[in-house]
């Protein structure tokens, strides 16, 4: 096949074929396209799209480009929760360990941060000794053994999206639906699961920004597991504020434990119920919905889950005396709080502001080759529509870095907005798509 002729097939609106599309992915994983054409190819598919059958075979093509893993070993049902992202959104270490209680098989690949956006391994990492590079054979024995396990992409897994994702990060076109699909889909697809619930973000602290782009990805998602037969179920989220409390790798970790140990209450803690039930549905552990997040609440009421998180870290070599006693882990140098200059609601948060605000602190990645802060990040008090009194402490910062609590703090306050009408509520779930 000729890559140019491709390439000006895409740019000129027309589908490929599913022939030519492995043989594009496959010659640039094999280093036969080089970046500046397959660069010209990813922006032909960010400005005119793929259809449902292209989106199949680019993700079907990024799948067996590496090794798909055979869980049939492993008794039991096997599901996975993705999430596009935000800002203290640490769902995946509540929901892991509800749903392994449950019965239920949970292997999780996750990925780092990314942008103004957390990673699910930072956070993991966050914990002393804990390892995310467990090999295939130990990524299997954890699963077995305590029924969820939680990694990061290993060289065998979907290794074309690896390279792609790199490209596409500094060409421009991270923001594709159907290059996002691929991404997603290989990587999830490659873990041996049989089913997945998709946690779609939409707003101001998401990629997905609009609504009906969030609704869009979400079906591009789920029509795309459909094809590979797995059963699938997608919620598009709110990210116009932070979930949660906590913001920063630690912190997050801490507020997980607050939930999974103490019961504390909050959206986080709701979100985490229902993904969790949604799991539990598809695992077959529940006739409906409604009866799988009853039996996660069930669960997390009885302090199982927290024991399973625990046996998690523990069986991925992490110190379990930090979970077990938060309050020993180390202390940031410097801890500066913002008081609220006026009184009245709080009506708006630009969560993407919060979310770079964490990284100035020294909790995200400026850029690839930065050190991650593990005890930097933000505790955010407050939820849209909340009560300010003048003077009350709105946020808290943690860092090593002076500079970067200056910084963050001059963000922090210009993101912030308190009005004297009480701003209507935000719906947690936008919607459901089964």
């Amino acid at each position: 096949m000729n890559t140019v002729e491709l390439i000006r097939k895409k740019r000129n609106k027309e589908d490929l074929t599913k022939e030519e599309i492995l043989y594009l992915i496959n010659s640039y994983a094999k280093n036969r396209i080089p970046d500046y054409q397959f660069s010209a190819f990813l922006m032909a598919v960010y400005f005119n799209g793929m259809s449902k059958e292209e989106t199949s075979s680019l993700t079907e093509a990024m799948l067996y480009s590496g090794k798909v893993l055979n869980l049939n070993s492993i008794p039991g049902i096997k599901i996975d929760k993705h999430s596009t992202g935000g800002v203290g959104d640490k769902t995946s270490l509540i929901i892991a360990t509800i749903v392994a209680v449950a019965g239920v098989k949970v292997p999780m690949i996750s990925g780092r941060g990314l942008g103004h956006s957390g990673g699910t391994l930072d956070k993991l990492e966050a914990i002393p000794g804990f390892r995310t590079d467990l090999t295939l054979s130990e990524y299997k024995r954890v699963l077995k053994k305590a029924g969820a396990v939680l990694i990061g992409q290993t060289k065998e897994i979907a290794p074309a999206d690896k390279l792609i994702y790199a490209l596409r990060d500094v060409t421009a076109t991270v923001e594709s639906i159907p290059l996002i699909t691929g991404s997603i889909m290989s990587k999830k697809l490659a873990e041996g699961i049989d089913g997945l619930v998709l946690d779609v973000k939409t707003g101001n602290g998401a990629f997905m920004q609009k609504t009906e782009d969030a609704i869009a990805l979400a079906d591009s998602l789920i029509q795309t597991a459909k094809a590979f037969n797995k059963n699938v179920i997608g919620f598009v989220t709110d990210m116009n504020q932070p979930l949660g409390n906590y913001i920063g790798n630690w912190l997050e970790v801490s507020e997980s434990i607050q939930v999974l140990r103490d019961g504390k209450k909050n959206d986080l803690t709701e979100l985490s119920l229902i993904l969790a039930g949604a799991m539990i549905y598809l695992g077959k552990k529940a006739k409906s919905l409604d009866e799988g997040i009853e039996e996660a609440i069930r669960i997390l009421k009885s302090g199982k889950a927290f024991d399973k998180f625990v046996e998690i870290v523990k069986a991925q070599n992490g110190k379990t005396e930090f979970i077990l006693h938060p309050g020993k882990y180390p202390k940031s140098k410097f801890k500066e709080v913002i008081k609220s200059n006026s009184a009245g609601y709080l009506s708006e948060v630009n969560t993407y502001e919060l979310g770079m605000s964490a990284i100035d602190l020294g909790a995200g990645r400026k850029t690839k080759d930065d050190k991650i802060d593990p005890k930097a990040g933000i505790i955010f008090s407050y939820k849209i529509g909340g009560t300010i009194n003048k003077g009350v402490v709105l946020a808290e910062l943690f860092s090593d870095s002076k500079t970067g609590i200056d910084n963050a703090k001059k963000r922090i306050l210009d993101a912030i907005k308190i009005s004297k009408t009480k701003p209507q509520k935000l719906e947690l779930v936008k919607t459901i798509i089964n």
